[in-house]
């Protein structure tokens, strides 16, 4: 595997979700600045910012800046950097052909799990869960070296885990968020679920909305054919110890033939690691290694 990324390699940073509080902006220098000591060269979207309610321009506008990076060859990687409600708002504007013809890592987390998604889908790329803020997180240290790593040195990113059903799954992954990733079902992004392995995780939600979001996945077939599933972090489920777990309600939904592992290293938590969407993967009980 070659690294993603070079010395002097400049990456795009956007904000395709909700735009970024102004008040964030010495955070933001803060993690530019931090790019810069790793030898990067970050350039920020001129629509990062939020300019009226959550929104730093309109669906288009935001679409418009990640098909320009895209299409610039001195890009060579594209973060962004929000989270919230706002990405599907992009899909329509979006040049998928564009991406298919310019490819580049695309990383972001959260609400992108909509556009990690319809991107690995519409322009068959991979694409990369991970948020690119935890280097400047209370983790920092050892974000920027699993970053130099997994993005700056020719090594697989890898995260840990351990399996509560069965033993071993493979197959390629899709999903992210639970709730941001139902935005993409009906919809022409929606990927194929056969013989994938799923993966969700949360940062919000009690028992009830994961009971829903759990309901209309197995409602619209997500779980019929699957390879296995990846359970990530569930921030607020697991924080307040709700009851049922989240791994419980799963396991009553899903086939007992259905393999099922859980990583306390992907979902929200500013310790958390990179899992790529499109990537082929073979888990198997016992070992670290994807």
């Amino acid at each position: 595997m070659n690294s993603l990324l070079k010395t002097n390699d400049y990456i795009g940073l956007v904000a395709n979700s909700n735009g970024i509080d102004i008040a964030n902006k010495d955070k933001i220098d803060t993690l530019i600045a931090c790019l810069k000591e790793l030898g990067l060269n970050p350039l920020l979207s001129s629509i990062f910012y939020k300019k009226q309610g959550p929104f730093n321009g309109t669906g288009q506008e935001r679409a418009d800046v990640l098909n320009t990076y895209f299409n610039d060859p001195n890009i060579k990687a594209i973060f962004d950097l929000s989270g919230g409600d706002l990405s599907n708002e992009t899909l329509d504007y979006i040049d998928f052909q564009t991406i298919s013809d310019n490819p580049k890592p695309f990383f972001g987390y959260s609400d992108l799990s909509t556009l990690l998604n319809a991107i690995n889908t519409k322009s068959h790329i991979a694409t990369y869960h991970y948020q690119l803020r935890h280097l400047i997180g209370r983790n920092s240290l050892e974000q920027k070296e699993y970053f130099l790593n997994s993005f700056m040195k020719s090594n697989m990113p890898k995260f840990k885990y351990e399996f509560i059903r069965g033993s071993q799954m493979e197959g390629i992954v899709i999903g992210g968020n639970i709730r941001c990733f139902l935005k993409l079902m009906g919809t022409k992004y929606q990927p194929d679920f056969n013989n994938k392995i799923l993966f969700l995780e949360s940062l919000s939600g009690d028992c009830a909305k994961m009971a829903t979001f759990l309901r209309q996945y197995k409602q619209i077939g997500a779980f019929d054919n699957l390879n296995g599933i990846i359970l990530g972090t569930f921030t607020e489920m697991e924080k307040e110890k709700y009851k049922p777990t989240i791994e419980e309600m799963i396991i009553s939904l899903v086939d007992s033939s259905i393999p099922i592992a859980k990583s306390l290293e992907l979902g929200h938590g500013e310790d958390c690691k990179c899992i790529i969407i499109g990537n082929h993967y073979s888990l198997k009980k016992q070992k670290l290694e994807v």
